[in-house]
């Protein structure tokens, strides 16, 4: 469960017959398949965030729609999770409780909430840390709350807005490295915003290349390389190159 379905969906903010109405997205169509890893990338301001929140039901698409397994996103639910730039977590709740706050709101009971925040513990690596709040943990460990409680919820689409943004170089790094081992591990259709092309090499199945504002998708790549994914491979640096030029002939050309 969980094929991702992107149809003409436009977004504009405004009087769409306004002279200062702006196009943030125009026509954008792809299709992700059940449990594959699908990074945006483009420049700022091209629409990416914008096309994300769409698919989290934060906001409305002006035309066009954003399904899964057929059925419309209309509005946020624990169907289709976030995780931000910004760890989001609640400061006054422990990792267990925060990990455990969507199944809550679900219904689901307290013993069987507790079987599930601790699953997803050990599989983010932090045992040991289940009674501690948000501020006595480093960023890549709160980022890996936000990702336990997104999972825990069991989703069908896991929706990313530059998780690792925050984070050093080696952090981001390991926290890459750490996402496609939980992934693999209990896979999920995976929707990243990012502007690192390495980090789209690394994680994704396919990649959505997006144009300038207004967005739209310039080319939709299948990442076909073998996991893990070696930066000095011919291939990726191949496929590096030309995510490049891609990315650089549209700000050229604008």
């Amino acid at each position: 469960m969980g094929r991702l379905a992107v149809s003409g969906v436009s977004k504009i903010y405004g009087d769409r017959h306004a002279a200062d109405s702006v196009v943030a997205l125009r026509d954008v169509t792809f299709e992700v398949p059940d449990n594959q890893f699908c990074s945006i990338l483009g420049h700022s301001g091209c629409g990416k965030t914008t096309l994300l929140n769409i698919a989290a039901g934060f906001e409305r698409a002006t035309a066009g729609a954003v399904t899964v397994d057929g059925a419309p996103i209309d509005l946020p639910g624990w169907r289709n999770t976030m995780i931000f730039q910004e760890y989001a977590l609640f400061p006054w709740m422990s990792v267990s409780d925060n990990i455990g706050f969507g199944l809550e709101m679900k219904g689901v009971s307290r013993k069987e909430r507790e079987d599930i925040t601790r699953h997803y513990i050990g599989l983010v690596g932090l045992e040991g840390f289940d009674s501690k709040l948000p501020y006595q943990l480093s960023g890549g460990m709160r980022q890996r709350v936000a990702i336990a409680r997104a999972l825990a919820v069991q989703p069908n689409l896991l929706l990313m807005d530059e998780p690792f943004a925050a984070l050093d170089a080696q952090n981001r790094a390991f926290m890459q490295e750490e996402l496609e081992r939980i992934w693999q591990r209990e896979p999920k259709t995976v929707l990243l915003v990012t502007h690192s092309i390495d980090e789209a090499i690394k994680l994704s199945d396919c990649i959505a290349v997006m144009t300038s504002r207004p967005g739209r998708i310039k080319e939709f790549v299948k990442v076909e390389l073998p996991r893990p994914r070696e930066e000095d491979d011919p291939s990726y640096i191949a496929l590096k190159r030309r995510l490049r030029e891609l990315i650089r002939d549209d700000f050229v050309s604008q």
